[in-house]
């Protein structure tokens, strides 16, 4: 597997540490001059902090933020909690758990006081939150417990959970939650294929980057437990409408018009749940976040962060 180094590559501003919060331990990163207002990136399913590509970043940088990004609890080297993953996964497609009780490690919410002790660990009064996937489902739960704490949020590839509005495609759930191979290519063609499964198509494709992406992701931690006792938070956490309305900082929701995990169906119920929410429908995309699509992701993200006042 490739080597690499992941304090390279964004200058002597990036200083990274742990903090304790919430009965967990979660792993930050932080990019970006300290006087610049702060943007916090949450990750989605079984993501980890270097899930959000360093040229990424150095966009939302070169915009005129401070980036903080964290390994959600349960993946890369924050706390990871207990429960069979596998018998979780199987209980899931099965039928045979009901999402209550003392079966459920966390939920959402539970991730979203996360991110929110981080912040407070942080010193960081309030942040424009930019949540992907699961991680918008937090970062939509923090905006709205949290109402003070949250100055703008950007809804990448999410949805309220409400029943029927994203449904992935047939067998895509199944195809994602299989046995994890028993080796390090097994696992590295897994997560090319997973890729492959449920990203954009065509020219926004690139294999050789997906690849290097997972070589680094399964070489910092490989942990397929988390994915599904995160998955089990999803969810547990049901439909979160009445929570996601009582939003009411300026919000931006983008989404891919070619996803098949979470079609647009639950972008289009974000918008729609949000006062003021604006919709940015990006032709093609499919569940993740090609280079092509940067510019213009990190654009919508700094524009509606304007709307609250964020910069001079």
């Amino acid at each position: 597997m490739l080597a690499f180094d992941p304090s390279a590559g964004l200058g002597d501003d990036r200083f990274m540490g742990r903090v304790q919060t919430n009965g967990v331990e979660i792993e930050y990163e932080v990019d970006g001059d300290p006087g610049d207002p702060t943007l916090l990136l949450v990750s989605g399913l079984g993501g980890q902090l270097i899930g959000w590509d360093d040229g990424f970043v150095e966009l939302l940088i070169a915009r005129g933020f401070r980036v903080v990004r964290f390994d959600n609890r349960d993946a890369g080297l924050s706390t990871k909690c207990t429960g069979d993953g596998a018998a979780i996964l199987k209980a899931l497609f099965t039928g045979t758990l009901a999402p209550s009780g003392g079966a459920i490690p966390y939920t959402i919410e539970d991730m979203a006081d996360d991110a929110i002790g981080l912040m407070d660990a942080l010193s960081i009064d309030a942040a424009h939150l930019v949540g992907i996937s699961m991680g918008g489902m937090i970062a939509q739960a923090m905006a709205a417990h949290n109402p003070g704490r949250a100055r703008s949020l950007c809804s990448l590839m999410s949805t309220t959970g409400a029943p029927g509005v994203a449904d992935s495609q047939p067998g895509i759930l199944e195809a994602l939650a299989s046995p994890p191979a028993p080796d390090a290519a097994g696992r590295l063609a897994q997560g090319i294929a997973a890729a492959r499964l449920i990203g954009s198509q065509g020219t926004l494709f690139d294999e050789d980057r997906v690849r290097t992406k997972v070589v680094r992701e399964l070489q910092r931690c490989d942990c397929p437990a988390g994915v599904a006792r995160q998955l089990l938070a999803i969810v547990a956490s049901g439909d979160r409408t009445d929570a996601v309305a009582r939003i009411a900082v300026p919000t931006v929701v983008v989404h891919g018009s070619a996803d098949p995990l979470v079609p647009l169906g639950g972008g289009e119920a974000t918008a729609r749940t949000i006062g003021g929410a604006q919709l940015l429908v990006i032709d093609g995309m499919g569940h993740d976040l090609p280079v092509q699509v940067w510019e213009r992701v990190a654009n919508a993200v700094c524009d509606n962060a304007a709307r609250a006042g964020a910069f001079r």
